[in-house]
């Protein structure tokens, strides 16, 4: 298909009359949803991968040729059938209102997404196009407001799949790209198939657009030769890392109510490891990594917190990056990572940088306190950190992110800028019991590790713990709600993929495009209104 300039060109006469009937309408809403459905079958939970490039598809044939509101619409069904059981797991402990909030502002994204496909679905070059607003979407939804939350890309659903590999080349927006660009290629193929009885170039067209929807994971699994066979050990100097999973009393919000039971299990953990290292069954870690809220006591203010956490550290004699919740700044409590020295105890630390808004703080709490009560479960609200999340521990520039941050592409890349050469993750999965967040979180560490080059290591009270290759290759995982250790020898690495280099360029560059698109076409079609005015006139 062409992608050259962005030119008007009216839907034929029969769509539009098609569009304007009540059962054309329903027809439209079913393939918006059902390219919903397959959009969540696609992500971890389902792992049915090769379905994501259904989602654009079924929501750009729903599109072709309607006005602007009716695909808003239909992207607004899409959204919804798409992100209300993906989500599913944040309303677990507290309820439907939080859950279903959070869904429909996500559609909404989606909804305007679907009137920008409407508009630009009459433009040459339209599969393009559209493909690039999927990636404006996204960068949008995942910064605003108060922060963004990216849950729920198209990259995202691609941990291991063809578009994998485009990962280390343009990041994650390049991955949703070459996803939805796969989509809408295969939606013109569809529509120039059924036009070839009124227009003699339909069969090349369909011919055109499949050969490019087979083109563009073929063109991704070839950007992965470079990265087979990246092992954990190869590309610099190692450092043995191990991994603890201390697991929780039990899950849901109330998991940490036995904090110090949380604690004593990361460090029995911790102590069984030093005993195995000493009986010559496992390797002495370099550096030992204890998950988010692994000590929710203030290690600074309780002393017998503090005690055991030096117990542990001197025990395996090695630095421990704990996880643990500290008072202040003021009135504010932090989720900080505290790196624990068997000899000298807390030294460099890392604060959360972005805390999960209605998690983490509550945002004009009065005001959503009218809406629910359950904004009053988050007490205390938690500080922003404002230094990147790079530590210096055992020789070894170790790149922080906390939780949910891992779904952020700038936390992630500023810890990579910062000399990061390898990357952990601490989180604490306990508050969503057995539910498809972990594995979701998961696929994100893979999609960071071929982004990055890099080896990611992720601790989790209760799972999934990991150790990802910088291939994306899942080395250890751990099952949920067990206590799990593991001892790998982890390359450092400096190098740079070009997706490090470029950061938020390719993102930048295709919402600009998707956008000018809409701003062109939308501008032709006053100035179209207009001239027709004056002839009338």
């Amino acid at each position: 298909m062409a992608t050259g300039t962005v030119q008007a060109a009216r839907p034929p006469e029969d769509e539009q009359r098609t569009s304007r009937r009540g059962i054309g309408l329903l027809g439209r809403t079913l393939l918006a949803a059902l390219g919903g459905g397959a959009l969540f079958l696609a992500f971890p939970g389902w792992d049915l991968t090769g379905l994501a490039v259904l989602g654009p598809m079924a929501l750009s044939l729903a599109v072709r040729g309607v006005r602007v509101r009716t695909g808003l619409w239909l992207g607004l069904v899409t959204g919804l059938v798409f992100f209300v059981p993906l989500l599913s797991w944040t309303g677990i402990y507290v309820g439907s209102f939080p859950r279903l909030a959070l869904a429909t502002t996500e559609s909404l994204y989606v909804a305007v997404l679907g009137g920008a496909l409407a508009l630009t679905s009459r433009a040459r070059g339209w599969p393009f196009w559209a493909a690039a607003l999927w990636v404006g979407q996204e960068a949008v939804r995942g910064r605003w407001p108060f922060g963004g939350f990216p849950w729920g890309r198209l990259g995202f659903s691609q941990a291991d799949g063809p578009f994998t590999g485009l990962a280390a080349w343009g990041g994650v927006p390049l991955v949703s790209f070459a996803v939805a660009l796969t989509g809408t290629l295969l939606a013109a193929a569809v529509l120039a198939l059924v036009r070839r009885g009124r227009r003699r170039s339909g069969r090349k067209v369909a011919v055109l657009a499949v050969v490019g929807a087979v083109a563009v994971p073929s063109l991704g699994l070839l950007s992965s030769l470079p990265l087979a066979g990246s092992s954990l050990t190869e590309g610099g100097p190692t450092q043995t890392v191990a991994v603890v999973q201390g697991n929780v009393p039990r899950a849901g919000l109330d998991f940490n109510a036995q904090r110090r039971a949380v604690l004593d299990n990361h460090v029995q953990q911790t102590l069984d490891l030093a005993a195995a290292v000493a009986a010559g069954d496992q390797a002495q870690p370099d550096l030992v990594v204890w998950p988010e809220n692994s000590s929710d006591i203030d290690p600074y203010l309780n002393a017998d917190a503090a005690a055991a956490i030096d117990r542990a550290a001197r025990a395996i004699d090695a630095p421990i990056l704990v996880g643990a919740v500290v008072s202040g700044p003021g009135e504010f409590i932090s989720n900080t990572a505290i790196v624990w020295d068997p000899e000298t105890g807390p030294g460099q630390t890392y604060v959360k940088r972005h805390p999960v808004p209605f998690a983490e703080y509550i945002p004009y709490r009065s005001f959503f306190r009218f809406f629910s009560s359950q904004v009053d479960l988050v007490r205390n609200d938690f500080a922003a950190g404002d230094e990147v999340g790079t530590l210096q521990i055992a020789g070894s520039t170790v790149g922080d992110v906390i939780c949910f941050e891992v779904a952020y592409d700038g936390l992630v890349h500023d810890v990579v800028d910062g000399g990061a050469t390898m990357l952990v993750v601490q989180t604490n999965n306990a508050t969503f019991g057995f539910s498809d967040e972990s594995p979701q979180q998961l696929a994100m560490g893979r999609l960071r590790a071929v982004e990055t080059g890099r080896s990611v290591v992720m601790a989790s009270t209760s799972g999934i713990s990991a150790v990802i290759a910088p291939d994306g290759t899942l080395v250890r995982s751990s099952e949920l709600f067990t206590p799990d250790v593991f001892v790998e020898d982890i390359a450092q690495r400096d190098g740079q993929t070009l997706a490090s280099r470029l950061d938020a360029g390719p993102e930048w560059v295709l919402t600009a495009l998707g956008v000018g698109s809409v701003l062109v076409l939308a501008g032709s079609g006053v100035i179209r209104r207009r001239a027709a005015r004056r002839t009338q006139a």
